[in-house]
């Protein structure tokens, strides 16, 4: 079509919220576009359109759209949709198929005519970012059907993966991470790398990769030493390979000859395999082993060789929980290529090899270890074999074959034992024997290193064999079942009078004797400590908060403004306060024009509460009113009206209340009065433009919704004063 070759699609603006918002209880990217023309051309009106993008990304058929079965987004591809919604499908696929999780995704209307809102999921900005441009680029060469569309996707993925791998976690981080998450355990991501804290406040625990915070310094270090790792297991009972350190080539041989024939050779504290040689028989072999060992650790290492395949198995708390073995690489000659040739075609065209992190496998490359065992057989990389001559290309390595289901229970024990001696609640083991599933002492087999913060990959990607669960293990070993992860947070917002409720709220569980957070638009607490503001953004003194290892509650405070523009800091609440809406209040410049969208800002404090907590709702305020059906815990109601239609039905259900009234308020379950406390002058003399005595209901209301003691808040009321600094309106 002649006529589409001038059409395009603007990205006029993009912004990412960083938390629970009103699109999503996740992250999510909200980009603006302006399709222009092509509001005019529907996908059903475009020739050929379907039939190319069902050939270029034929796995949109698992989209099932708003049909709610497979095929349901192609069927209105088909049916006939805009530019906006196939982005959306489009964004997320890509990522998909580039291993980039996420499947939320939105489309609505901009505002005015080819404008279009559409929000994808998005835990990492740049990385999606990237995807939806490269997916409006995509769409725009479908839709014109001026180019190579698989090979433009292919390029995609490519970039998409090489971004993936520089910003986003590593697959053993995030494997414990999506564990955590799917427990709803929270995180923060702390650095660009891979250190992550799960949970918030004092009920915090951070890991890196597979390191946690009670990896000790110590064991570490330990662990870098294999002589003195060697030792401590030895001590305790542990079969360790008999081996001493070396200084020099002729002190390796003369060890090799004490030790007998033959040995292994190896940094003294190297890792990844650099630098090992196993199987070692003659002078010759053992001084250049020891000249390559040393180029990799601070000494060099001789051990006796121990016959048998080398494992990996993996400890967490004590507990064996995966197994890995290797294998010997060989190639097999045809009398026409090199050895070098072979091992491409062969051995490195494996899928499973690769140099990113999603590869089980290593690509095999001629180095020095490779160059020994070649030499052993009288080849070099340039040698060509015979005919179906086997060539031994590797003789260790490629740990990356399931064997957790055969692992000897003593074979468990003794390592979970190496792991205890060394001082490491998750470590890598490894060890040689020939059968994992009998006892080590039976057949000669040995532990020869332990290794803190494990690599997992192995364990979930096998090259062979079920993948296993480690980072459930590790993520229910840093919070077992049924342990308490969260500490109480009180969210509040509000057009008016949000910081001083949320003052309120943290003077009441100060006087629990806990050490409260408390973030607002005027000041970040840290107890009774007030710390300076880096930052004018709520939702990173938020954040902030929530890192702080010695906050055991937090009152955060959030406006209007901060729930559209950034989201929410916290996954989920403890207690959800919504004071007021003004429906006057909008945003038009960010397309929230109306009261309805208006809402879907503010609801996003109530669709946060947990199950367990309390949403405390303004009765007087009917927006505020019908959000309460939205809530999955308690709804408790405050009110300036005793006779308040909406308290009444409440109460009649054996709900909670509380109503202001003649200086009083009036904490009421059902048709029971549970506590009357007259308010005093410091409240009503409170710094607010709203109405001091229903922010002591509300706060109040928190606090009931928290089991605070009833003595405990009538002494806080008494006892709060404002602070005077506070502007008229927050």
């Amino acid at each position: 079509m002649p006529q589409l070759l001038d059409k395009t699609i603007e990205i006029l603006g993009h912004r990412h919220l960083r938390g629970p918002n009103m699109w999503s209880y996740n992250p999510a990217l909200e980009v603006l576009i302006d399709i222009g023309e092509l509001e005019d051309y529907p996908s059903d009106l475009i020739p050929g359109f379907y039939d190319r993008l069902s050939k270029c990304l034929p796995s949109l058929h698992e989209h099932r759209c708003s049909y709610g079965e497979p095929g349901g987004f192609l069927k209105r591809v088909e049916e006939g949709t805009w530019p906006g919604h196939i982005l959306e499908h489009l964004t997320i696929e890509l990522q998909n198929l580039a291993g980039i999780p996420g499947g939320f995704g939105r489309a609505r209307d901009g505002g005015r005519r080819g404008v279009y809102k559409v929000i994808v999921s998005a835990t990492e900005e740049a990385v999606t970012l990237q995807a939806f441009t490269h997916a409006r680029d995509l769409l725009l060469t479908l839709i014109k059907d001026n180019g190579d569309f698989i090979a433009q996707r292919e390029q995609i993925l490519e970039s998409l993966r090489e971004l993936s791998d520089d910003l986003c976690l590593g697959p053993s981080t995030a494997c414990i991470v999506n564990a955590a998450t799917a427990r709803e355990i929270p995180h923060i991501r702390l650095s660009s790398g891979n250190l992550v804290q799960l949970g918030y406040g004092s009920k915090q625990r951070r890991i890196w990769t597979a390191e946690t915070d009670h990896t000790s310094a110590i064991a570490e270090t330990i662990s870098r030493d294999k002589d003195l790792t060697k030792s401590l297991l030895a001590s305790a009972g542990v079969p360790t390979p008999e081996g001493r350190t070396v200084t020099s080539p002729d002190d390796a041989w003369e060890a090799a000859q004490d030790i007998g024939l033959p040995v292994v050779v190896k940094p003294i504290d190297g890792n990844h395999g650099r630098g090992v040689f196993i199987n070692l028989y003659t002078q010759q072999e053992i001084e250049a082993a020891y000249a390559v060992a040393i180029q990799e650790g601070s000494e060099v290492l001789v051990e006796r060789h121990i016959i048998g395949d080398e494992h990996r198995l993996l400890v967490v708390g004590n507990k064996v929980v995966a197994a890995a073995k290797g294998e010997t690489v060989w190639i097999t000659g045809d009398g026409k290529h090199t050895v070098l040739e072979l091992i491409e075609t062969q051995i490195n065209s494996d899928p499973r090899r690769g140099t990113t992190e999603e590869c089980p496998l290593n690509p095999v490359r001629i180095d020095s270890a490779v160059e020994l065992e070649l030499a052993r057989q009288k080849l070099t990389g340039s040698s060509i074999p015979a005919i179906d001559q086997k060539v031994l290309i590797q003789s260790n390595g490629n740990v990356a074959f399931d064997v957790t289901d055969l692992v000897h229970p003593d074979v468990a024990s003794q390592v979970a034992l190496a792991a205890r001696v060394v001082g490491l609640e998750i470590a890598g083991v490894d060890l040689v024997a020939q059968d994992i599933s009998q006892p080590l002492e039976a057949q000669n087999a040995a532990i020869v290193e332990v290794n803190a913060g494990p690599g997992l990959l192995m364990h979930l990607k096998p090259a062979s064999g079920k993948p296993q669960p480690v980072g459930e293990e590790i993520a229910n070993h840093l919070f077992p079942p049924g342990f308490d992860f969260r500490i109480p947070i009180i969210g509040v917002s509000g057009n008016k009078g949000r910081t001083v409720v949320a003052e309120m709220v943290a003077h009441f569980m100060r006087l629990t004797n806990l050490h409260v957070g408390l973030s607002t638009s005027q000041g970040l607490y840290f107890g009774s400590r007030s710390i300076k503001r880096n930052s004018a953004s709520h939702w990173e003194n938020a954040r902030r908060t929530l890192q702080n290892r010695a906050i055991e509650a937090a009152v955060i405070e959030s406006d209007n403004a901060s729930l559209l523009l950034e989201g929410l800091a916290y996954d989920q609440c403890q207690i959800g306060i919504v004071l007021n809406v003004d429906p006057l209040q909008l945003f038009p410049e960010h397309h929230i024009s109306d009261e309805d969208h208006l809402f879907n800002v503010v609801r996003t404090q109530v669709d946060v509460v947990l199950p367990t907590g309390v949403c405390v709702l303004n009765a007087d305020d009917p927006i505020i009113v019908k959000m309460a059906e939205l809530s999955k815990g308690e709804v408790l109601y405050f009110s300036k009206d005793p006779h308040s239609k909406i308290i009444a039905e409440h109460q009649a259900k054996n709900g909670r209340s509380i109503t202001v009234s003649a200086g009083f308020i009036t904490l009421q379950q059902g048709d029971s009065e549970k506590l009357i406390i007259p308010i005093p002058p410091s409240i009503k003399q409170a710094n607010s433009s709203w109405a001091p005595d229903l922010s002591l209901a509300a706060a109040v209301g928190a606090a009931w919704g928290l089991d605070i003691p009833f003595n405990v808040i009538e002494a806080g009321v008494e006892t709060f004063v404002s602070d005077t600094s506070i502007p008229p309106g927050v």
